[in-house]
This record gives structure tokens, sequence and C-alpha cells, in this order.
């Protein structure tokens, strides 16, 4: 990812936009730039975790096995952590992929994030990205930034990834639908957890991320050509996502006075 954090077409999520409550925490009334900086700061302490951890890992032992179970364990209370503290500000989105769906979700009823928002949030998202793989290679003593190595252009990865973005746009809009926003730091960190190991890509479902962790080449790394590909279908899964919302947390008619409902 991970978290993670895309976005969306019209037609795939139609019931949407009328009644979706916010998919991430509710944000305080806090000015746009207060917003803006929890989103960079969130985004890069996550992709410090995710990148630290996994140099750390890589330091400790040689089997991968371990190596991911470090990577995904330290992502999974990080990314809680940092939900639960910025949340309350800015909905800790962290993902391009979260404020786009949001955006377009909410754009009639204007109750989510503002194209204003958005052009705020995403360039601070990917800022942070890059923040925080350079804060982790300097904190190991790796080059601060250099380009990864890692390809991961395989089709069956990229497969991964729309599972990935699909299933966590699934849970956040799901919870936002069911009014169980409350338990966005929990659930959204457990699902990255376990999206790292059931998915084939480890679950980036995220284009801000993707794009941190090509600037470093250790473990948590992905070539820069490789970055295009994962965004792309990352977009496609949140399109899936927000279809699946529209069908499994379908809204049905309210019966009219003296009517049986249907």
């Amino acid at each position: 990812m991970s978290v993670t954090e895309p976005v969306v077409a019209p037609a795939a999520a139609p019931g949407i936009a009328a009644d979706a409550p916010r998919p991430t925490p509710v944000a305080s009334a806090s000015p746009l730039v207060a917003r803006a900086a929890a989103e960079l700061v969130g985004t890069a302490a996550l992709v410090a975790v995710v990148v630290g951890s996994g140099i750390q890992a890589t330091k400790l032992t040689q089997d991968v096995a371990l190596q991911l179970l470090a990577n995904s364990t330290a992502t999974v209370f990080g990314l809680g952590v940092l939900i639960a503290l910025l949340g309350p500000v800015s909905g800790a989105h962290f993902n391009p992929v979260v404020s786009l769906a949001e955006w377009w979700a909410t754009r009639r009823t204007g109750d989510g994030v503002t194209a204003r928002e958005l052009a705020a949030y995403v360039p601070a998202q990917i800022a942070g990205a890059i923040a925080g793989a350079v804060l982790a290679d300097a904190m190991f003593g790796e080059p601060l930034v250099k380009w990864a190595t890692h390809d991961r252009s395989a089709g069956n990865l990229l497969l991964g990834e729309v599972v990935a973005t699909a299933g966590l746009i699934l849970l956040i809009f799901g919870l936002a639908r069911t009014d169980r926003l409350r338990f966005a730091p929990v659930a959204v960190a457990s699902y990255i957890g376990a999206a790292y190991w059931f998915t084939s890509s480890t679950s980036f479902a995220n284009p801000a991320v993707t794009i941190g962790r090509a600037f470093t080449d250790t473990f948590a790394g992905i070539a820069p050509a490789s970055v295009p590909a994962f965004i792309g279908v990352q977009l496609v899964g949140a399109v899936v996502g927000l279809a699946l919302v529209a069908v499994i947390f379908m809204h049905g008619k309210t019966a009219t006075a003296g009517a049986p409902a249907a």
C-alpha cells in the first residue's frame, strides 16, 4: 500500500452521489492549509513506516516471509495510529484514490471533498509520500534518492492491485454507508495488513505511496517503469469498489402512505 489509499466512472455507481455520507472520519472545520498539511504529514509518516520497516526487516533476517511479516505488522499499527490521530483534521485519506472517490461520490451533495480540497490534497499526498521514502532512507543510512529496481509489471501483480484497491474503497465507503466510520482506524489498518498477504502485489492500493516507493531501492521499492501501470489499475480498482458499494449498499425505495412496501 498501503494503506493503500488510488478513484471513477459515473455509470459505475449512480446511486452513491445522492446520499453517500463522508467516507472518512468526519473532518473538523480546520483551515484547508491545516488539512493539506495533515495529509502531507500523514502520508509521509505512512511511507516512512512502510519503507523503514522494510529496511529494518532485511537487516534483521534473510527470510522473506519474516521480512513481509515485519513490514505488514508495522504498517498495520502505523496506519491505525495515523488514521486515529489525523482523521478528525483531514479525514486521513493519505491516498489520492480515496480523495478522488469521495469527491466523485459527493460531488452533487457537496458534503464531501470539494474540487478545491481535492486539488490541495492530492499534491500534498504525493509530496508527503516522496518525503517519507527519503526520510526512511536517511534514517537507515541509505542513499536519500535511489530509483528502485524492483520490477512489478507482471499481469498477476496488476490484478492484485485491482483487488486490493477495490476492497479498500468498498470497505471505506461501506463503513460510511452503514454509519460505522468510528471503526475506520482498526478496520482499514486490518484490511491493509491482510491484503499484504492475500494479494500478489502486497497491496499498494495507493498512487501516492506507489510514487513514493519508486524513490527507494529497498525492500518496499517499485521500479519507476512499473509505476504508471500500478496507478492505472488502482484507478480501475476504485471504479470497481464504488460499483460494488452501489450494489451491495443499495437503498430500497420508501413506501408511500397506505401502500404496501414492494
